[in-house]
């Protein structure tokens, strides 16, 4: 009998596939139970009942019980940036909002100030931690923006340390580039003038560069509007980049219909999202990316309409928005529970939001994001009795092994 062409065989657990067919009827999960996953070439090659094993000589590897999943996704971060802003986190405590913070010289402009005079060693080292904590975490891929450049040179400089980390460490790194993000303090005043600047020189040089899978922009009452937003989607679509979106997290100015336009592979935020703007989401497929830290952080009221998009059937992902103003996260799987706690996502949806739905938000759908012959290897095994124990624990070290590529980490 011919044997099975396997580089490494693991068994020894339950496992929740994801997978989108979820042939196995176990509402949404994709239970296998007593299950076996085959990898080869940083790839899933098999993957079933470990009785059903096929005949192989490959190594194998026993994890010990608990649940494997899919790798979870981070697919909203700002990781790489100067500084902190701790001083912020007191202001706010104290009654000061995010818009009288950033009106004041504070946000987002205190950290492109910091972030413009740190070095690349020095921007690697700090959001290495942080990256560090997130994959401790159970996260095996993760989106990282620029954003705190502002300047053709930091922006480069910021997605060069990102590419870095994912050449690094063990995991997968997709850039975005966000340099519409805020209005720099060279340009104040003179918001048409930075998106010139923007479409005309920064997003040319880092498309020819190769450092940015994506784009996206801060469409917002302190950023940009969405007349200025659309120039640099239209940008993105010329140099053949897709596009993402802040929209609706402290007004409606009608964003995410904007991304939907584009085909936006996600809009972000959404406490403000009209229903106009969320059927338009659900025909285009822009993924919901929910951002319940900043929610938190910011002790806003306003809550995205989970329910109309549930109905709508547009895909919610969950991310952490990990950066240094409102949403100093370090813990995805809080981010979780947050989701289900305060949004109302049930545990199967949290956990769709940081595996299937986190990928498809950075167009990795069909690679990422399920445990699914010829998707990436990468899965996490949990000591939990259930999945939904991944929402219903707060903090706690539930990771028993991590892999990524099929190897572990």
């Amino acid at each position: 009998m011919a044997q099975a062409s396997f580089e490494q065989v693991y068994h020894g657990f339950h496992a929740a596939t994801m997978d989108a067919t979820d042939l196995t009827h176990s509402n949404g999960y994709g239970i296998i139970e007593d299950a076996a996953i085959a990898v080869a070439k940083g790839n899933i090659v098999w993957i079933g009942k470990a009785i059903e094993l096929p005949v192989h000589s490959a190594p194998t590897s026993h994890l010990g019980g608990g649940w494997v999943t899919p790798g979870l996704i981070d697919c909203h971060t700002h990781l790489v940036f100067g500084g902190d802003r701790a001083t912020e986190y007191e202001m706010r405590l104290q009654g000061a909002s995010y818009e009288d913070i950033a009106k004041a010289g504070g946000g987002i402009v205190s950290t492109v100030t910091d972030t413009r005079k740190s070095s690349e060693a020095e921007l690697f080292a700090s959001a290495k931690k942080r990256l560090s904590a997130l994959m401790s975490d159970g996260v095996t891929c993760v989106e990282v923006k620029s954003g705190y450049g502002l300047d053709l040179a930091t922006e480069t400089k910021m997605l060069t340390v990102a590419r870095q980390l994912g050449n690094d460490l063990p995991v997968t790194v997709r850039t975005t580039c966000l340099a519409a993000h805020a209005l720099p303090p060279e340009y104040k005043g003179q918001a048409d003038a930075y998106i010139n600047l923007v479409c005309e020189r920064i997003l040319p040089s880092i498309a020819q560069a190769g450092l940015a899978d994506a784009v996206d922009g801060f469409c917002e009452g302190i950023a940009f509007s969405v007349e200025q937003i659309e120039r640099v989607f239209q940008t993105a679509q010329a140099l053949g980049l897709p596009v993402k979106l802040h929209a609706e997290q402290l007004s409606d100015l009608g964003g995410s219909g904007l991304a939907a336009k584009y085909n936006a592979l996600s809009s972000d935020h959404l406490e403000y999202l009209s229903d106009a703007d969320a059927v338009a989401m659900a025909k285009a497929g822009t993924v919901a990316v929910i951002l319940p830290g900043a929610f938190f952080c910011l002790k806003e009221t306003k809550l995205p309409p989970i329910a109309r998009l549930r109905e709508l059937g547009v895909a919610m992902a969950v991310a952490s928005d990990a950066n240094p103003g409102s949403a100093p996260v370090l813990s995805l799987r809080l981010m979780m529970s947050m989701a289900c706690t305060l949004f109302g996502l049930t545990p199967l949806e949290a956990l769709q939001g940081v595996t299937i739905h986190g990928a498809k938000a950075l167009g990795l759908g069909d690679s990422h994001g399920q445990l699914k012959q010829g998707f990436a290897a990468d899965f996490v095994c949990w000591d939990i009795n259930k999945p939904a124990e991944l929402c219903y624990w707060l903090g706690g070290q539930l990771v028993k092994h991590r892999a990524v590529a099929g190897e572990m980490t």
